[in-house]
């Protein structure tokens, strides 16, 4: 395969898997009169490894189609979630990631659902490349059953175990050590997955990411750190943080690549490279130099620490979408008529999955006791009986369970 040409001998060819289901995926559907085409992404920048990914990635017809219908679904839900969120129908946090699209779009092109993945709190764009739907995104943020927590979790966790996807973390860097317990799984299980840990520049500067490399390393965990560097934490840019923003470069004994994060084939053969990589020498590190359009959270115009013309320099020279509108076009795959017809159409579903959602029950009152306290610890406590605590139910309410 192309995609694997310059593997080390030693790390084995890529075997794609079929199993799961994609609601929206990177990997298509076949379509009529499928080609395959390879295309060259940008160089890779190696720490401690002599040789990375391949450059010469194949790809075709119907997986640049997928990755344009992906992608530009992620963008319309982002858009219409900061639309909600102004009209007071959505409330919490909202990190939104448009402009990073790339990432999860092409991770997915080269994952199963058996691998697992957990993310920081701008997750929406990772949650629907799980399998997720629009849908399961917006209920949650306007905190109805159907949502991907069942309402109780907003923008920040979301989860979908069915698919290893462990979330949506709240606090900053937090998650990186469970994304090395979930390595640590797949290598107990001994079933040939791999996890996959996302964190932006700012967590990639907290203790517990040290923490979490330092053991990854000395157990030989299938875990793959994965540093979504949009060159922002908050209003901080990376290099005013950082002694080094070569995040790649951090690890003294775990290598590390540098990717076009906003390329979603550069992305897809760098993940290749890491998955079978870690299967057979433990972590490995990959930064994604990606950028987003929106502020930090909703609360941020994102204007006050960058200009506006650097934001609309990255949307005119390395806009994700328009990378790949570009490449369906110069190989006659796709016309402009045919994409608009395709963009027209993804309005539309987002829409209706938007309007569902907000027809969708709220979580009744009785959740408010769900999943607190687990009977049958068999222990015993002053001034209350380990299990179920000797509360004063609400009227009308009888039951905890």
């Amino acid at each position: 395969m192309a995609l694997l040409k310059r593997l080390p001998a030693h790390v084995p060819a890529l075997k794609r898997c079929t199993g799961s289901k994609r609601l929206f995926s990177a990997i298509a559907e076949p379509v009529e009169n499928d080609e395959s085409v390879t295309v060259t992404v940008n160089p890779y920048k190696l720490h401690r490894l002599e040789e990375g990914p391949s450059t010469e990635v194949e790809t075709s017809k119907s997986e640049l189609l997928g990755m344009f219908k992906t992608m530009y679904t992620m963008r319309r839900m982002e858009l219409a979630a900061d639309l909600l969120y102004k009209q007071k129908l959505a409330r919490g946090f909202l990190h939104l990631a448009d402009g990073q699209e790339a990432v999860p779009t092409g991770m997915e092109a080269a994952l199963t659902f058996q691998d697992s993945i957990i993310q920081s709190y701008r997750d929406h764009c990772t949650f629907l490349g799980r399998g997720g739907t629009v849908k399961e995104v917006i209920a949650e943020l306007l905190g109805k059953q159907t949502g991907a927590a069942r309402g109780l979790g907003g923008s920040m966790h979301l989860y979908k175990r069915e698919h290893n996807f462990f979330g949506g973390e709240g606090i900053v860097g937090t998650h990186v050590p469970l994304g090395a317990g979930l390595g640590f799984a797949h290598k107990y299980r001994n079933d040939g997955h791999v996890a996959f840990a996302l964190y932006g520049d700012g967590a990639a500067n907290q203790g517990q990411a040290a923490e979490a490399y330092n053991m990854a390393a000395i157990w030989e965990l299938p875990v793959v750190f994965v540093i979504e560097n949009n060159h922002y934490g908050m209003g901080t840019a990376d290099r005013r943080a950082a002694k080094s923003a070569q995040y790649y470069t951090r690890g003294d004994y775990i290598p590390g690549v540098w990717v076009d994060g906003m390329d979603a084939l550069s992305v897809k053969s760098a993940t290749a490279f890491a998955k079978q990589y870690v299967l057979k020498h433990g972590p490995l590190m990959l930064e994604m130099d990606t950028y987003r359009y929106h502020g930090h959270s909703i609360s941020d115009p994102g204007s006050t620490y960058r200009t506006r013309d650097e934001i609309q320099g990255i949307r005119r020279a390395r806009d994700p979408i328009e990378h790949v509108r570009t490449l369906l076009q110069e190989h006659g795959f796709a016309d402009a008529q045919e994409l608009k017809r395709i963009e027209k159409e993804i309005k539309k579903e987002v829409s209706d999955q938007i309007e569902e959602a907000k027809q969708d029950a709220q979580p009744p009152i009785e959740n408010l006791w769900l999943n607190i306290y687990k009977d049958g610890l068999g222990a015993k406590m002053r001034p209350m009986e380990m299990g179920r605590p000797k509360i004063q139910l609400p009227h009308g309410i009888t039951s905890a369970k």
